[in-house]
């Protein structure tokens, strides 16, 4: 199931019309109350979240859905008008998985939600990566320092998994786009630098393993 909160009604129904037609269950919301509703019934596999809606906007409903346990793990991607690289890089650091602006193609529009899920779905896999005391398994989804837990992000949990798959390599920020958002961002590397940046913030002295490279990109371990 994925929730698309947009306010415009015609845009709200081609979006579904062509979920639909392509094979995905969808349900249209105008606003941060309905969507709130919705939640309450069903957890969708994404979001779909417009950044300019009547009441509390976009931005704010992303902050409240990453800050609640029921919901942070469910995958969004903004749809909006606003291009400024700036409003890209708030939601992107705000923790949604993607941002498409208007307006843009259906079949463009319907791979890059079909990316973003592939990207998500859940990982069977149990397997733990290691860097010192940092410690990352991929199953369960979690990050502990001295057997400490770690809160991260979905787009922060998969920034740090690929570097420690990599412990030792340098990855460039072109590498860490393509494989962490699946496609590069137009050059945008900045993107990968706020991430980092919060990543090293959050993870405290572990944040230290992360090595800038500079001119090339990233590295942890060596």
């Amino acid at each position: 199931m994925i929730y698309c909160v947009e306010d415009e009604k015609n845009i709200r129904e081609l979006l579904i019309y062509t979920l639909e037609t392509t094979g995905f269950s969808a349900k249209g919301m105008a606003n941060a109350k309905e969507l709130r509703t919705a939640l309450k019934e069903e957890l969708p596999d994404l979001i779909l979240l417009d950044i300019m809606l009547p009441g509390e906007d976009g931005y704010s409903i992303l902050e409240s859905l990453k800050l609640s346990r029921d919901t942070r793990g469910i995958p969004v991607i903004m749809v909006t008008a606003k291009e400024a690289e700036y409003d890209k890089v708030k939601g992107l650091e705000a923790g949604a998985d993607d941002y498409i602006t208007k307006p843009f193609g259906m079949m463009e529009f319907v791979a890059r939600v079909k990316a973003v899920l592939r990207r998500c779905s859940k990982q069977e896999d149990d397997k733990e990566l290691r860097c010192g005391d940092l410690s990352l398994s991929v199953g369960k989804h979690k990050v502990r320092w001295n057997d400490t837990s770690v809160e991260l992000t979905r787009k922060e949990f998969e920034l740090l998994q690929y570097l420690m798959e990599n412990k030792g390599l340098v990855m460039s920020r072109n590498q860490i786009l393509c494989h962490v958002w699946g496609y590069d961002f137009d050059g945008e590397t900045r993107t990968v630098d706020v991430h980092v940046r919060t990543l090293r913030q959050k993870l405290g002295e572990a944040g230290n393993l992360i090595e800038t490279v500079r001119g090339v990109g990233y590295r942890i371990g060596v």
